[in-house]
């Protein structure tokens, strides 16, 4: 089972995580998404496509920008459709 921790809270627990570039893509269903909250920010890879970002808030704390998903990946990465994954801060282990 890979879990992701921030601040003392458990973001998202599977056994089902799907591992691109050393990161662990959590299935959406997986995701506490109570504590995640919309951010404006996207950035660009050219096999993958164009990342949306949320930020976390556990205990009155924020962490901005600390996941991200591909709304709509490119055909290589499919795969990870509707999965989030996690950064800033975020220990998966």
């Amino acid at each position: 089972m890979v879990t992701a921790r921030w601040n003392g809270q458990v973001i998202a627990q599977s056994d089902a995580t799907i591992v691109v570039e050393n990161n662990h893509y959590f299935p959406r269903v997986a995701v506490n998404e109570h504590l995640l909250t919309d951010s404006e920010t996207t950035s660009f890879c050219p096999w993958k496509g164009t990342a949306s970002y949320y930020s976390l808030s556990v205990d009155g704390e924020e962490n901005q920008d600390a996941a991200w998903y591909y709304p709509d990946p490119k055909e290589k990465a499919a795969s990870i459709k509707d999965h989030i994954a996690f950064w800033r801060g975020v220990e998966v282990s």
